[in-house]
């Protein structure tokens, strides 16, 4: 798994485009320079064609759509004791923190990569609805010896499971290093140790359900910003 754009997030969260109409007051040169820039605009042949044309249209009406239908927040740059690092355009988020005096925390959580169905509740219990997921690699690393221990979580909505514990040693790199028994296998006085491990430096299902909400968000600012990209290609 790999690692927000300032300009452009503010372009993001800006109302969509309206026009503004200005009154000309000035002298009688600025009036003529303006009708003859008019007649220079009016003048220059487009190349647009049809087909173009309607894909700029179907483009526009989405964007405004979804900017008014369901616009995005500002995104948060902190939670709890964690910082957030999060570039436009990519698909995973970091957040670092510190715990006690030597711990340096590094999360790294993927957009929605996954679901599952779970069975609906109330009066339309016949159906289901979906559950999304959310990968996370958690490094812990203590000192300066470059060792540190990687969990392998998976996030839902409310929840946050281990899935595998590594060891890392930048020091010793084997060609086929044994990486750890599935966690599930592990003895479960073990487990609830790591659980509890990770849930006292904040990682847990608070956690897990802010990236929820966190990717949410996300995932309507990214698409804005690729509708945004495709139309101003399109436009060229």
């Amino acid at each position: 798994m790999a690692r927000l754009v300032g300009t452009a997030q503010r372009t993001l969260f800006r109302s969509c485009p309206f026009s503004s109409l200005r009154t000309v007051t000035d002298s009688r040169d600025s009036i003529s320079s303006s009708l003859l820039q008019s007649r220079r605009l009016h003048a220059k042949p487009t190349s647009k064609s049809p087909f173009e044309s309607n894909i700029l249209r179907i483009l526009g009406n989405e964007i405004e759509y979804r900017c008014d239908y369901a616009p995005p927040q500002q995104p948060v740059k902190k939670f709890n004791s964690f910082t957030l690092q999060d570039r436009l355009g990519e698909q995973w988020i970091t957040l670092s923190g510190k715990f006690g005096d030597n711990e340096e925390i590094k999360i790294e959580a993927t957009m929605f990569d996954g679901f599952e169905h779970v069975p609906k509740l109330g009066d339309d219990s016949s159906g289901v609805n979906v559950r999304l997921h959310i990968s996370l690699l958690v490094d812990i690393s203590k000192g300066e010896d470059g060792n540190k221990l990687e969990f392998v979580c998976s996030a839902w909505p409310d929840s946050l499971e281990v899935e595998k514990v590594y060891v890392l040693r930048r020091d010793r790199m084997l060609a086929r290093p044994y990486m750890g028994p599935n966690f599930r296998n592990l003895n479960a006085k073990i487990q609830k140790e790591f659980r509890e491990y990770l849930e006292r430096r904040g990682v847990n299902s608070e956690l897990s359900f802010f990236l929820h909400d966190y990717m949410m968000n996300k995932d309507r600012i990214e698409l804005i910003n690729w509708l945004r990209n495709v139309k101003t290609i399109v436009e060229k």
